[in-house]
């Protein structure tokens, strides 16, 4: 016999799953705009919808060269992090 969640179970479950919808949905808008102060884009960056109750990013497929450049561009951001200021 399966277990069939209660009113009160499936209205919290839905508030999660819509919080980690809502979480990859932001994760979504920071990441394009920081790849684009950078002059890059990733076509197939998506919200992959949530899973486990996070949310998920869907970074898609790129060639070395970017792939390349992308590590260039975080390594550099990592670095000014360090710098005290």
């Amino acid at each position: 016999m399966a277990y069939e969640m209660t009113h009160a179970e499936r209205v919290q479950y839905k508030r999660v799953q819509d919080a980690a919808y809502q979480a990859g949905e932001d994760a979504v808008t920071s990441l394009r705009a920081a790849l684009a102060l950078a002059d890059m884009t990733l076509p197939s960056l998506s919200n992959d919808g949530p899973v486990a109750g996070h949310g998920f990013v869907r970074l898609g497929g790129c060639n070395a060269a970017f792939a390349n450049r992308l590590a260039m561009v975080i390594a550099a951001g990592a670095d000014a992090l360090k710098c005290p200021r």
